[in-house]
């Protein structure tokens, strides 16, 4: 029997990035995640937007084993990103209940910024990191800018799912084709 075990998702951040301390140094981060689901209202006859909140995390690996670190720095409650990853499940005993408690989790193995970044230059930490600390201008209401040169898009060259590719990467379409 085969598996498959991957998660690809479009959405806001609910929450601040959290660090996740390992033996007293960062590991990674932590943070809540929204999508959207659209359900019809049987009363009304009008499409809803139902939200659906999702925990996720994201360990310091990739570019110079430091992923989960410009994940914590850059990016902020509210902004949009897509995300690719697995499900993982969380197991605890709860202290007040006393029985188990489970949750799934995604756990981030890329990710890409979709909203400009507003204002700021950087963390302050000096690691010159091109272009994941540069200030981008911020998009008109109506149009979007292309996602930044130095992405952190899904690394099979299957990626069409009717958007365009992202740049650098082959598929169908173009930059102008997102529907977002």
């Amino acid at each position: 029997m085969a598996n498959l075990n991957k998660v690809m998702l479009i959405g806001r951040l609910t929450r601040d990035p959290e660090a996740i301390q390992v033996r007293g140094s960062n590991a990674g981060s932590k943070f809540g995640f929204a999508v959207n689901n659209r359900k019809l209202n049987q009363d009304t006859q009008q499409w809803e937007e139902v939200p659906v909140f999702i925990d996720g995390e994201i360990w310091n690996r990739g570019e110079n084993s430091k992923q989960g670190d410009r994940f914590l720095q850059t990016v902020r409650k509210g902004q949009q990103i897509f995300i690719e990853g697995h499900l993982k499940m969380d197991q605890w005993d709860d202290k007040n209940g006393g029985g188990k408690r489970s949750k799934l989790v995604v756990v981030v193995e890329n990710f890409q910024y979709l909203d400009a970044r507003e204002g700021g230059a950087g963390n302050g930490s000096g690691m010159g990191e091109p272009m994941a600390h540069a200030a981008r201008p911020a998009a008109a209401p109506a149009a979007r800018s292309a996602p930044p040169a130095r992405s952190y898009a899904p690394a099979n060259d299957d990626y069409d799912s009717g958007m365009s590719a992202p740049p650098g990467r082959s598929g169908g379409g173009n930059e102008d084709d997102i529907p977002f």
